[in-house]
């Protein structure tokens, strides 16, 4: 029998470099499963995650539970507030019992994972179409005009406008 020879060629995946140093870090910052830091948009929703961000989870002298630190900007902190027995259900489903029995938001620059950076993912900027002119477009339409198919002629038609109007920059 032939022995099977490696494909990785003695190259290792990343993610398994990284998952012990990922874990330690998690730990020592209280975050027993490094899934809610490195998942923490599955885990909240995309509209949370958007404005808050874990920082911290402190666990208090009785040992009842702990307490979830959420950094967030100031305009966002009351919508926070109203969410935080939801945020603290779906925060508690990843663990598997109920490991966190409060959820504390503030907005200080918390010095955690992101280091007492605040700003989060930036909404994306509205381009505004600008008017095609009517040379252009009459000239794409009589393009497409020989297609029988209504909705591909017109998807033609935009096809054709977006051609002729792009510019080489």
């Amino acid at each position: 029998m032939t022995r099977r020879r490696a494909s990785t060629k003695g190259f290792t995946r990343t993610a398994s470099l990284l998952t012990g140093r990922i874990r330690a870090a998690s730990e020592s910052r209280g975050f027993a499963q490094s899934r809610l830091l490195t998942q923490w948009a599955e885990v909240v929703g995309q509209d949370v995650a958007a404005v808050a961000r874990p920082v911290d989870v402190s666990y208090g002298r009785g040992g009842m539970g702990a307490t979830l630190t959420l950094l967030t900007t100031g305009a966002q902190a009351p919508m926070l507030e109203m969410q935080k027995e939801s945020l603290r259900k779906k925060i508690n489903a990843v663990y598997g019992y109920n490991a966190i029995a409060r959820v504390r938001v503030t907005q200080t620059a918390a010095t955690g994972f992101a280091e007492g950076q605040v700003a989060f993912a930036p909404a994306k900027p509205v381009k505004e179409e600008a008017p095609v002119d009517p040379t252009v477009r009459r000239q794409a339409q009589e393009t497409a005009e020989p297609v029988q198919d209504g909705a591909l002629r017109d998807a033609l038609t935009r096809l054709g406008e977006n051609i002729l109007t792009k510019t080489n920059r």
